[in-house]
């Protein structure tokens, strides 16, 4: 999916959305584009779609790689688990060479649309759709090289969902992008002249509310480890991290209760939960009650899990990241004062020893962390559809 893409502007054809046919009662007919890959883009898009629906429009979710022929997707995403489960050097060479921010050689959506545009345009031509918004980076590219030379005849609003703006998220042929921070938007309207709106992200309303199972989830702790500040430590969907083992060891040295979120990897719930003093979880669907019953999170790759904690009120600490955008996301999060950043155990301990004490320090960072939910999403993504609505 990666070449020397040709990134010139180009006027697409734009036609009148009065000239398409329409619903009679105002709502709108929208294709979400996300991806299988984890869990983080179809939970944005999941709940996207649940948040337009009960507003009575019409949504319809596509995983971008379902589009790909031959298997083409499947292997897409075997390739990508595989390399951050057990070669991610592998994965930190390709972010370097090919997505890093800064000069080099752009990634092209030719080769995607060569082999997904037919599809996606025949999908959106069904549905009659009004709207396009990729919420993952492939998919911006599939949409952004279509409305560039004319394949996609209704607009494309990406929404970045990455504190991390790394280049294969951008093309100038897309209509606009939504953005998590200030900072992303301005590097997106410099690289790509797009028309850009910071929103920030899109989070289940679940976890900016009280939760009552998190009285559940503390006395589960309490039998366990009574004392013991609990603190989550996030794998993501496939279970992947590095030295977490090592981790929870030394948390559990320090006094805490690391509750290790293994995701569908039973493999690593197995050997995590082998190690005294850790509780170790396969996939949590009360994450909400959780997050509200712990002390903080060790994250380490700046997704929707680390979203979900800023919303939850829960501190957020980076630490041994995952490669390529993982890194480039923690480190963004860090300097924006969204998280703390430890490169070292002892950081990590002294970090988590000053946010899960109850006082001044936690209290800034809980109400820091709750700024960068802006306004709400999709109300922004539908008064994009009319021209008084958008913003450049």
């Amino acid at each position: 999916m990666y070449g020397g893409g040709d990134h010139r502007r180009r006027e697409p054809r734009r036609p009148d959305l009065a000239e398409r046919p329409g619903t009679t009662d105002g709502s709108r007919r929208i294709v979400v584009l996300s991806a299988g890959m984890g869990a983080g883009h179809d939970t944005v898009a999941g709940e996207l779609a649940r948040r337009l629906g009960e507003d009575g429009h019409e949504v319809r979710v596509v995983d971008v790689l379902t589009l790909l022929p031959c298997g083409l997707g499947s292997g897409l995403r075997g390739f990508y688990r595989s390399s951050v489960r057990y070669f991610p050097w592998s994965y930190a060479a390709l972010y370097r060479a090919f997505l890093q921010p800064g000069a080099g050689r752009r990634p092209s959506g030719l080769p995607l649309a060569r082999l997904a545009g037919d599809r996606l345009t025949d999908l959106v031509d069904h549905a009659r759709a009004d709207l396009v918004v990729p919420v993952f980076h492939l998919a911006a590219q599939l949409t952004g090289h279509l409305r560039a030379r004319g394949g996609l005849r209704v607009p494309s609003a990406v929404f970045l969902i990455d504190f991390a703006v790394h280049r294969q998220w951008l093309h100038p042929g897309n209509d606009g992008y939504f953005c998590l921070t200030e900072g992303a938007a301005r590097e997106v309207r410099r690289d790509t002249g797009s028309r850009t709106e910071t929103t920030g992200p899109l989070v289940a309303p679940a976890f900016f509310r009280p939760a009552p199972t998190a009285t559940d989830w503390g006395e589960r702790f309490a039998r366990l480890a009574a004392g013991r500040p609990p603190v989550i430590l996030s794998t993501g969907e496939w279970g992947v991290g590095n030295r977490l083992a090592a981790t929870a060891t030394a948390l559990v040295g320090h006094g805490f209760l690391p509750v290790a979120l293994c995701g569908r990897n039973d493999g690593l719930r197995r050997r995590l939960g082998e190690l005294p003093g850790v509780l170790a979880l396969g996939w949590v669907t009360d994450m909400p009650g959780l997050m509200q019953a712990s002390g903080a999170l060790v994250d380490n790759a700046a997704g929707q899990t680390a979203v979900q904690a800023l919303a939850a009120g829960l501190p957020v600490v980076g630490h041994r990241p995952l490669p390529g955008h993982g890194a480039h996301g923690v480190r963004e999060m860090a300097a924006l004062g969204l998280a703390d950043l430890a490169a070292t155990p002892s950081e990590l301990v002294a970090a988590l020893y000053r946010l899960t004490t109850s006082g001044p320090t936690r209290d800034r960072r809980v109400a820091h962390a709750r700024t960068v939910f802006r306004t709400d999403v999709p109300s922004r993504l539908l008064a994009f559809l009319d021209p008084a609505g958008r913003t450049a």
